[in-house]
This record gives C-alpha cells, sequence and structure tokens, in this order.
C-alpha cells in the first residue's frame, strides 16, 4: 500500500491539482494542512468530496514542514509513504517508477524522482552531494570553478549539472519535495527531526538514513514538475530566515567536531551575511512595489 502525505500551506489551486495525480497513483493521500489562509484546502475538499482516499487534517497553527510531515506518516497506512509537496505534479507512471528499486533491494529506504521546471529544465535539488562546510564553502567563495582540475577537492554538490543517468543512482541526498520511503526504514531511522521549521530537514533526514545504512536513490524515469517557491513567494524573508536557521542546526548538528573552529565560524558568517543580503533584497522590493503603487 502506497500512501502520500501533501503538507500544504497557502498553495492555492496547485493543491487539488497535485492530488488530483496522486489519487492516480496511490492508495491514499493524507493532506495536512498547516492553517492555511488561502481557499486551498477548501477548494480541494469541494473538488474531491466524494473520495473516500482522501483525508485532511487541519492544524490549528503552522507547525512547520517537519512536524506536519511526520503528523501524516504517522497516520498513514501505507507499508511505503510518499512525502509530496503541493506544487508537484506527478508525471503518469512516476510512483511506480519510484517504487520499483525501493522494493527490489533491501538495503533502499529512500528514494527520489527527476525534479523539473516548468519548462522542463532540470531543478537542483532533485539529486546532490550532502553541502557540507567545505562544499557550501568553496560554492560560495567561487572555488567550485577549480572543480574540473581538482574534482574532489573543489567539489559542487549540485549534480544535476552532470549528465543525466540512465538508471537508478546512489545519491547522498535527494529533496523533501518528491521523497518516497519505507515504514521499515523510518521505523529504524526515525522522524522527522521538528527541531527544523522550514528547508534542510530533509537533508537532515538523508544525512539519518545514510547514518543507519540506508541507500538513498535517485530515479531519473520518476518525473516530477515542481513549481518552485509557489508556496512561499508572499513571505519571502520569513522562508529566508527559516531556511538559513535551518542551515545553521544542520552545520552544528552533523559538523560541528568535523571541521576546525575557524571554518565553522566563516561558514557560519557567510550563512548570516547572505540572508542580510538577500532579506535586504526582498524588503527593497517590497518598499519599491509599495511605492509604485501609492503613485498610481
Amino acid at each position: 500500500m502506497i500512501s502520500v502525505v501533501v503538507v500544504n500551506y497557502n498553495a492555492g489551486s496547485l493543491l487539488a491539482a497535485c492530488v488530483g495525480e496522486a489519487l492516480s497513483q496511490a492508495d491514499e493521500i493524507l493532506v495536512i494542512d498547516n492553517a492555511s489562509k488561502d481557499s486551498s484546502i477548501e477548494d480541494c475538499e469541494l473538488q474531491f468530496a466524494k473520495e473516500p482516499r482522501l483525508k485532511v487534517i487541519r492544524n490549528e497553527t503552522n507547525l512547520g514542514f517537519a512536524a506536519a510531515c511526520n503528523i501524516g506518516f504517522t497516520q498513514a497506512m501505507g507499508e511505503f509513504v510518499l512525502f509530496l509537496n503541493p506544487d508537484c505534479r506527478l508525471d503518469e507512471g512516476a510512483v511506480s517508477a519510484l517504487l520499483q528499486p525501493l522494493q527490489a533491494n533491501t538495503t533502499v529506504g529512500m528514494v527520489g524522482g527527476l525534479l523539473v521546471n516548468p519548462d522542463g529544465s532540470e531543478q537542483g535539488g532533485g539529486r546532490r552531494a550532502v553541502p557540507t562546510p567545505w562544499r557550501a564553502f568553496v560554492r560560495a567563495t567561487g572555488l567550485s570553478r577549480f572543480a574540473s582540475r581538482w574534482p574532489k577537492l573543489f567539489f559542487d554538490f549540485h549534480l544535476h549539472k552532470q549528465p543525466l543517468p540512465d538508471r537508478p543512482i546512489e545519491v547522498e541526498a535527494i529533496s523533501g519535495a518528491c521523497m518516497l520511503v519505507k515504514r521499515e526504514a523510518v521505523v529504524d531511522v526515525g522522524l522527522w527531526d521538528e527541531g527544523y521549521f522550514l528547508h534542510c530537514e530533509d537533508l537532515d533526514w538523508c544525512m539519518r538514513f545514510r547514518q543507519k545504512g540506508w541507500k538513498i536513490l535517485f530515479v531519473p524515469s520518476a518525473r516530477v514538475t515542481h513549481v518552485l517557491g509557489a508556496c512561499s513567494r508572499s513571505h519571502p524573508v520569513f522562508v529566508e530566515w527559516h531556511k538559513h536557521k535551518g542551515m545553521m542546526r544542520f552545520y552544528r548538528k552533523f559538523f560541528r567536531y568535523q571541521y576546525p573552529g575557524i571554518l565553522m565560524w566563516l561558514v557560519a558568517m557567510g550563512v548570516w551575511l547572505r540572508f542580510g543580503l538577500v532579506a535586504t533584497y526582498y524588503t527593497a522590493k517590497r518598499a519599491r512595489r509599495a511605492l509604485e503603487r501609492g503613485r498610481d
């Protein structure tokens, strides 16, 4: 049995579209709503009012992505659980393509699909290496341009720039936007870390799966269209704050004792400097729009 868990927060019409595609490929759909303020839940329930496989759970407050995923997992009945963002559309046969290698190998605990933009280009998060502090430093400083000469030293953790494989391959991490897991593996590893509110919780889970000896596969034949950021555009600074905060939690949790203090300090400084720049950009952009509306 395959269960799909969709965490919703103001996804608009994308939610119903996501659920509609998932219903054709799974045995049950659980939508966990984090106190959305739009009509996405009402519209979805209305569209699928006679669908017994759809279950909606409404949280009174926004508990964050990880906490909502855990609610969905504990309520799901399936031996296999697919975590799917509401801004994702499954291509026909995507779930079957994901399930096949997960069932075929007892050491595989998690698989992810090929995430593509609406224009068909591959997104960066579907297959990736873990962004260790060193890799993050290399990318932030531009040293990744030397990867062709010294690939082991200046490796870039984004793998979508590499040729697309013709079969499932083992990777260090996949995206929580589309993540199919074995219940057996989750029982062994544990649930999502609710210390993350938004972003980096998927990297955390991937690290913990691998620490427990479970393999993670990227399945290129499982194609999923992802409207990246569609649910977070209205609150960009809020999202960026939790993204950067989550990255710092991730670094401290897994790498605090593996890297020299000076490098960790530089990485932390870079993370918060980046947040400051991004927050300034979005704040200025919002102020400019408000000024333009005032002139009209």
